[in-house]
């Protein structure tokens, strides 16, 4: 590789701790999106710690490096860490990749970090490309927060539950989401949410045919079926969060059901909460849950 671009020059020139972790994000997509500095670690550390070896040497080859690499999975990240702390208080400096993104979240890596920091170890985090940061940015939803969900439980149930405790929650909820499940997520996200509500659907972020599409939640469905290449490629879903309405409209719920329990299951408080405010089945039985459990006693 090459060191004559002044940045690299300059990358090259800055103070990089010896027996060191390095965090080290790589592109989501476009390899051109790799920093100056990612370069220029990935060209001095002895060996690599990486998700997926067959990914990584792809990127590997597409930079013009060669690196011994480590396979790091969520299968092996404890005995793996042991062996990258065994490394590095030899004297020598690691880095950690995923196979895009940022390492550690919602992949492999969180396990191995906290290794290395118990150890007394040092961890150093080089930022790059960030699939949930590209599409805030690009998704116009004014909202100053975001909740990250990362990916939703892949069994209905459990992912509906996850679902109807995020209703009232007042920032842009951020989700994960596999190509082959985003249907059915986007029709549990329009069962459980109002229908008005904001979703931004960003696909295949920062590739050669990446599409970020905003609607109400209501019409999601209808966008993904209008043409069946919008089931492949990896998204993030954004949506938006709660309003000051939908706060007020979660105290009334939470009213109603509390007089209805005292004479009815759940179920039935659900049924009838729905009829009188209007809000849906599925949410009040959730809330309804709730509230009983905090009124049994220990």
């Amino acid at each position: 590789m090459s060191d004559q671009h002044p940045l690299l020059a300059h990358a090259a020139q800055q103070s990089y701790p010896a027996s060191c972790l390095y965090i080290v994000a790589t592109p989501i997509g476009n390899t051109a999106d790799i920093t100056f500095r990612a370069l220029h670690v990935l060209s001095t550390v002895a060996a690599i710690a990486c998700e997926d070896t067959r990914n990584t040497s792809q990127l590997l080859k597409q930079l013009g490096l060669s690196k011994p690499l480590i396979a790091a999975h969520q299968h092996n990240e404890n005995e793996v860490a042991l062996k990258i702390i065994q490394r590095l208080q030899t004297g020598e400096s690691i880095a950690l990749v995923s196979d895009a993104g940022t390492p550690a979240v919602s992949d492999p890596g969180a396990r191995i970090v906290d290794a290395v920091r118990a150890a007394g170890l040092k961890v150093v985090p080089l930022p790059g490309a960030s699939a949930v940061i590209s599409a805030l940015s690009a998704s116009g939803l004014i909202q100053d927060q975001f909740y990250f969900v990362g990916f939703l439980p892949s069994k209905a149930g459990q992912r509906d539950s996850a679902l109807n405790k995020l209703i009232a929650v007042p920032a842009t909820l951020v989700f994960y989401e596999a190509p082959h499940r985003i249907v059915e997520t986007v029709n549990a996200l329009a069962a459980i949410f109002p229908p008005n509500r904001k979703i931004v659907l960003a696909r295949e972020l920062t590739k050669l045919f990446e599409e970020i599409h905003r609607c109400d939640v209501a019409d999601a469905a209808a966008w993904l079926a209008a043409d069946s290449h919008r089931e492949k490629g990896e998204y993030v879903v954004l949506l938006e969060g709660a309003s000051q309405d939908a706060d007020a409209e979660l105290t009334e719920a939470k009213r109603v059901l509390t007089i209805l329990l005292d004479s009815c299951s759940v179920k039935q408080a659900a049924q009838l909460a729905a009829q009188l405010t209007g809000q849906k089945k599925n949410g009040l039985y959730e809330l309804a849950l709730n509230l009983q459990k905090s009124v049994l006693p220990p």
